[in-house]
C-alpha cells in the first residue's frame, strides 16, 4: 500500500466521520425531508454524502469494501430532468437515503465531464470517455460493482458491474434495486426475478 493510498483512506474516513457527526445533530423523524442536493459548478445536483474521491476506481471500491459497502457510480448530466427527480424525490425520502448511505459509497460522475478518472485496469481517461467505455447512454445511470475488485481489471468494462440502473426509477423500485445489490441477490437471480419474489 502506497503512502498516497494511506492518506487517501485516512481522508475518506475523516470526511465520512465529519458527515456522520453533522447528520447526527440534524436528524428528522419524518420519512420525507428536503433534499440537501446543491448544484455544482458543472450543473449537477450533488448530495453532501456522495463520495469525495481522487477518481481512482480501484481504490474507491476497496475503500467501500473495507467499510462493508458496495461501490456505485452515478452518472448525471446538466439539465437532465430525471437526474433532478432522483435527487428531489428519491433522495428526499429518508428511508432511501439512510439505506443507500449505510450500504454504498456513491461516486457521482459527469456524463460529458473532462475530469481524469483511473479505471480498474489502470487506464486514465476523461469522464466522458469512461462513460463511452462502459456503454453508458442515459442519465441518470447507476452502475453497481462487486464488493471485491479481484479480477475486475482483466474483465471487459461492460462485464465488471453486477447490476445497472439505466434511467430513472420511481422511489420504491429505486430502493429495491439498492436492496437487491446490498443483499448480493445478483449472484442468484435477476433484478426482475427479485422484484417478483419481493412483491409477491
Amino acid at each position: 500500500m502506497s503512502n498516497r493510498d494511506i492518506s487517501r483512506r485516512q481522508f475518506t474516513r475523516m470526511a465520512a466521520g465529519t458527515a456522520l457527526a453533522g447528520a447526527g445533530s440534524s436528524l428528522i423523524s419524518a420519512s420525507s425531508f428536503a433534499s440537501d442536493a446543491r448544484l455544482t459548478e458543472d450543473g449537477l445536483h450533488h448530495q453532501s454524502w456522495f463520495l469525495e474521491s481522487f477518481l481512482e476506481l480501484g481504490d474507491d471500491l476497496q475503500t467501500a469494501a473495507d467499510n462493508g459497502k458496495h461501490f456505485a457510480i452515478m452518472w448525471e448530466l446538466k439539465g437532465c430532468p430525471y437526474c433532478a427527480e432522483t435527487h428531489n424525490v428519491n433522495f428526499a425520502q429518508r428511508r432511501i437515503t439512510d439505506f443507500v448511505r449505510a450500504n454504498f459509497d456513491v461516486l457521482q460522475l459527469n456524463f460529458i465531464g473532462s475530469r481524469l478518472v483511473t479505471d480498474f485496469d489502470g487506464e486514465e481517461l476523461s469522464e466522458k470517455d469512461l462513460a463511452r467505455k462502459y456503454g453508458v447512454r442515459f442519465t441518470p445511470t447507476i452502475q453497481f460493482f462487486p464488493k471485491s475488485g479481484e479480477g475486475l481489471d482483466g474483465k471487459k468494462a461492460t462485464k465488471r458491474e453486477v447490476a445497472r440502473m439505466p434511467g430513472y426509477m420511481k422511489p420504491d423500485h429505486f430502493l429495491q434495486m439498492f436492496q437487491y445489490v446490498a443483499g448480493e441477490n445478483y449472484q442468484s437471480k435477476s433484478f426482475r426475478d427479485y422484484l417478483k419474489s419481493a412483491n409477491s
